[in-house]
């Protein structure tokens, strides 16, 4: 029990903890995913890919994973103001690992786990 306690309660250095801090909004999994397989997307592309997303959530979403350095964030000086993102090599070497969880998902969505 105290090994798992040592293992687990240390936030800073729980390597649990780390990753659910990356990943674990209501959207991020989802658009780490759109990403990986289009590579590049400008903001109103991912507007309409996921209409159920608020205009706020989506681009705060965007920010925090670039923050992480899971996506580039790149901004053209036009008029309105043009936004992409791309996915980086950390971002694509965690979709790899999404993609696995996405396929126990789709595996275990017809039984309603």
């Amino acid at each position: 029990m105290q090994q798992l306690a040592k293992n687990f309660s240390d936030i800073e250095h729980c390597p649990i903890r780390h990753l659910l801090a990356h990943i674990t909004s209501k959207w991020a999994i989802l658009l780490m995913m759109i990403l990986g397989e289009a590579g590049t997307l400008r903001y109103s592309e991912l507007q309409k890919i996921i209409p159920d997303i608020s205009p706020k959530v989506l681009s705060s979403t965007l920010k925090t994973l670039a923050a992480y350095g899971l996506l580039e964030r790149t901004i053209y000086p036009t008029v309105p103001p043009k936004v992409e993102y791309t996915i980086t090599a950390e971002g694509r070497s965690l979709v790899v690992i999404l993609a696995d969880l996405t396929r126990w998902a789709s595996n275990h969505q017809a039984r309603g786990v």
